[in-house]
């Protein structure tokens, strides 16, 4: 089976959309029986950005997928016609709930490309059942056409390794609006904790309120602050997954997240859930978090499994 993977989620960000992508396509390759085509419109930038959005992903990646058996959408970005069977990956909808999380352009085409990509696909894959119910309701996608496939854990990822020194809380994730660091930094104040930062520098203004930034780092280090974190703080308003949760509670760091919230269907009753708009509630968070207990990490070669498995069910 011949099965093209977009692969632009790679040049494009360094956020939890390129960790799937890598994480799939590390277990994916080498597997008897399937060849994978890497698609990609390269180019960083708002230009790059733009062609690919407008030219590359409605209309050419279209005409690449006419020698596959199946072509896999990692975003909800997909070809308008596409000329295989279509899988497509909804991480969200945040576009929809929260457009002002949203840099313009992207609020300006992704309602109308994620409807359209979630409406030409064969089967759309949800990284959580929280996602799948949001395309059921939001979106009136027949839950049959929908699988729920979640993210991994990569292994260096675990309890065994360096720690780093020093009393702190972590917030991991890119600086942009919908993330609350500044109730992290107040929150953490309330508690008298240091906070330490790790990710991109983003958009919308987002500075770190007096935290220590400590910008992009490698995995090890970022599994070495994970387990030296007096806990994870990551209160966010909206993911459809939250990747950095899987990778603390793996590491056995205590996770300070939002209820109601596919974190919480994650965590699964390992991580102290708090209101995200409420700076009290998020230091009590902080206060009482705690080792967590019976957290079974997702991994990347079930993830393959089951996205192999949708893509024998597209091709049929």
């Amino acid at each position: 089976m011949r099965v093209g993977i977009d692969t632009s989620p790679l040049v494009q960000t360094r956020a939890g959309t390129a960790r799937h992508v890598r994480g799939l396509l590390a277990e994916l390759a080498g597997r008897p029986g399937l060849e994978l085509v890497g698609l990609e419109a390269g180019g960083e930038g708002r230009l790059a950005s733009i062609r690919r959005d407008a030219l590359w992903y409605p209309f050419r990646l279209g005409h690449a997928s006419a020698k596959l058996d199946v072509l896999h959408c990692t975003t909800f970005r997909a070809p308008v016609s596409p000329r295989a069977p279509l899988v497509v990956t909804v991480h969200d909808l945040g576009v929809l709930r929260h457009p002002e999380a949203f840099p313009r352009w992207h609020r300006m085409t992704g309602a109308v490309a994620l409807r359209g990509g979630v409406r030409a696909a064969d089967a759309v894959v949800a990284v959580s059942a929280f996602t799948r119910d949001e395309l059921v309701a939001r979106l009136r996608v027949p839950v049959e056409r929908i699988r729920v496939v979640p993210n991994g854990v990569d292994p260096v990822f675990g309890p065994d390794g360096p720690v780093a020194e020093g009393e702190y809380v972590l917030a991991v994730g890119t600086l942009e609006p919908r993330k609350d660091l500044d109730r992290v930094v107040l929150a953490a104040r309330e508690a008298g904790v240091e906070v330490r930062v790790v990710g991109e520098a983003g958009w919308g203004g987002v500075d770190t309120g007096g935290a220590t930034w400590l910008g992009r780092v490698g995995d090890d280090e970022l599994a070495r602050l994970y387990r030296g974190a007096r806990c994870l703080v990551y209160p966010s308003r909206y993911e459809g997954f939250g990747i950095p949760v899987a990778e603390a509670l793996a590491c056995g760091t205590p996770v300070v997240t939002s209820r109601d919230s596919a974190m919480a269907e994650l965590a699964g009753g390992a991580a102290v859930l708090v209101d995200p708009l409420d700076v009290d509630d998020i230091a009590r968070g902080i206060a009482c978090a705690r080792a967590p207990v019976g957290f079974v990490a997702p991994s990347w070669d079930e993830t393959a499994r089951l996205t192999r498995a949708v893509y024998e069910d597209a091709a049929a």
